[in-house]
């Protein structure tokens, strides 16, 4: 470790100066919704994507135009849809028969931040685009490869009542997100205030607050966030309690899970953690950033069986029982 942590902690409060009127900014168009922003937040400043599963009507596109808004980002929406192509995500090339040359035309993908809007309405062809601008942050078009802008952060929605004439993500793309978050209904007193803003006076745009600049220079300072090794040893004790339960006390889980989590998981959660931190103006991680975040890292990496599955249990009920088991440091 290069600083202290009292070092760390002034230097985190001092860059994150930025993280309350950025709240403030978003807090005047979404009511409510508190964690789903945060979360937006923790994986733009870990460099990792968020998939959204929520019904209708909760903000959830609302939220990524306001955030990217705030940020003084370029944002495109995609809407999938069953006869979308690849090239209608990631560009094409166009013959030009004056040169006898092609030349690349850019899709959406290439933007800051991407909605992508009920993801699993397209088929795997289209989904498996996503999968190279993701992980290697570059898009190929033909002999060509392109650098996608950075920051770059996919966000993808998925209504999760409705089946019929969807795709459902492999695990191959599921697993390159880092966070799935879960929306639910707003409480009564933010519905109130939502009937309030939404038919009256429409609220003024949002404002940028920060820019890519400040968001890199952050992510600098998020990498020297010091994480105990007895952390370390938490976030595997967890993570290996998907792969292994019956031998971390939990056999009862050993018939309810077909397959844990990937080594992206640990990875993931120390990053997300660290961001949390950062968030909170700290310069240290704690077992309860671990407790927060890890549902929203592992809950789309845990593949129940078909016992659990008939039981009703679902990947977020066994990340309950690991979490009340593993010892906290």
């Amino acid at each position: 470790m290069t600083r202290s942590i009292r070092e760390l902690n002034e230097c985190v409060q001092r860059e994150a100066a930025f993280v309350e009127p950025l709240l403030t900014e978003t807090g005047r168009i979404i009511v409510g919704q508190t964690m789903m922003i945060q979360r937006m937040l923790v994986a733009l400043l870990s460099d990792g994507h968020i998939l959204i599963e929520g019904v209708p009507g909760l903000a959830k596109t609302l939220a990524v135009r306001t955030l990217s808004s705030s940020i003084s980002a370029h944002f495109q929406r995609i809407q999938f849809t069953p006869d979308l192509l690849p090239a209608d995500l990631i560009g094409t090339q166009i013959y030009n028969p004056r040169t006898g040359t092609f030349a690349a035309r850019r899709g959406p993908v290439f933007a800051n931040i991407v909605l992508a809007d009920e993801i699993n309405r397209a088929p795997a062809k289209v989904q498996s685009a996503l999968l190279e601008a993701m992980e290697e942050r570059q898009v190929t078009l033909g002999e060509e490869t392109f650098k996608l802008d950075d920051p770059f952060m996919v966000l993808a929605t998925q209504n999760p009542i409705e089946q019929e004439g969807t795709y459902p993500l492999p695990e191959a793309q599921l697993d390159r997100f880092m966070l799935k978050i879960i929306i639910d209904y707003p409480t009564r007193d933010d519905e109130r205030e939502i009937i309030n803003r939404m038919t009256g006076e429409k609220p003024a745009a949002p404002q940028p607050v920060i820019d890519a600049a400040a968001i890199q220079k952050a992510r600098k300072i998020i990498h020297e966030i010091y994480v105990d090794d007895k952390i370390k040893e938490y976030v595997l004790d967890i993570v290996f309690a998907t792969r292994q339960p019956a031998k971390n006390g939990m056999k009862r889980l050993q018939t309810l899970i077909e397959t844990g989590a990937s080594p992206r998981a640990t990875i993931w959660l120390i990053k997300a953690a660290k961001a949390n931190a950062f968030l909170s103006g700290r310069g240290y991680v704690t077992p309860d950033d671990i407790k927060l975040l890890a549902p929203d890292v592992l809950r789309h990496r845990i593949i129940t069986s078909f016992e659990a599955q008939a039981e009703g249990i679902t990947g977020d009920k066994i990340i309950d029982v690991i979490l009340s088991k593993v010892e906290v440091p």
